[in-house]
Formats: C-alpha cells, sequence, structure tokens
C-alpha cells in the first residue's frame, strides 16, 4: 500500500471515534439542566486544552514515522506497537464504561464534548500531513 494511504486510514481511526464521542457528549449535554452548565462547559474546555496538547504530539511523532517509511508500506506500519495499543485501550475503556452502573451524564457531558472534537481535530491533523507527503 502506498505510505500516503496511512495518513487517512490514521484520521479514519482517530475520527470516527471522535464523531461517536462527541454525538455523545452532545446528547448528555441535552439533557443537563441550565444551572450546571457554566462548570461542565469549564470542565469540557479544560479537557479540550489537556487533549489538544497530548494529542497534536502524538499525531505529529506517527506522521513522522509515516514519512519515514518506504513509499510502499503495510497497513500495520501505520502506527507503533505503541499506538495500536493506544487505540485499543482507549476503545476498550470506552466500551466499558457505557456498562458501569452509576457514571453521571455531567461526566460523559464534560469528558465526551472535550474528547471527541480533539480527536477530529487529530484526525484532520493526519490529513493535513498526509497532504504534504
Amino acid at each position: 500500500m502506498n505510505k500516503k494511504y496511512l495518513y487517512f486510514i490514521a484520521a479514519a481511526l482517530w475520527g470516527i471515534p471522535g464523531i461517536i464521542v462527541t454525538l455523545k457528549g452532545i446528547r448528555s449535554y441535552a439533557t443537563m439542566p441550565t444551572a450546571d452548565l457554566w462548570w461542565l462547559l469549564l470542565i469540557t474546555a479544560g479537557v479540550l486544552v489537556s487533549f489538544l496538547f497530548m494529542f497534536r504530539r502524538i499525531v505529529d511523532r506517527y506522521s513522522r514515522r509515516m514519512a519515514a517509511l518506504p513509499e510502499k508500506t503495510s497497513v500495520l506500519q501505520t502506527f507503533p506497537l505503541r499506538g495500536w495499543i493506544l487505540i485499543v485501550c482507549m476503545s476498550c475503556l470506552g466500551i466499558a464504561l457505557r456498562f458501569v452502573p452509576g457514571v453521571p451524564s455531567s461526566f460523559t457531558a464534560s469528558f465526551y464534548s472535550g474528547l471527541g472534537p480533539m480527536l477530529i481535530l487529530a484526525a484532520c491533523r493526519f490529513i493535513s500531513h498526509g497532504q504534504k507527503v
């Protein structure tokens, strides 16, 4: 496979969950009483900022790695083993979180509304890096 497509695969692996998580966060916000919104929005802003810096660094590192790969490469080379483990663990944690009783919708609203857009932004960043190849 041409290594240019690795960036689009990476974007899909980060962007699709980002869309799903964002929609869940927005749906949870819709159930919140308006009196609670101000502090939930502050938490969401904190989550956004923290994931922005973390994901930017990860995307740039993985993009540099993909750029250094030979022109024809395997899909499995999209991420290093550590990256695949990160994706699997985050996915399993997200799925498991749905089955934990008593997780408040305020947590879902603030955390997911911060995490989801940053995953989407990371996907856009992968596409941007892929355009430069």
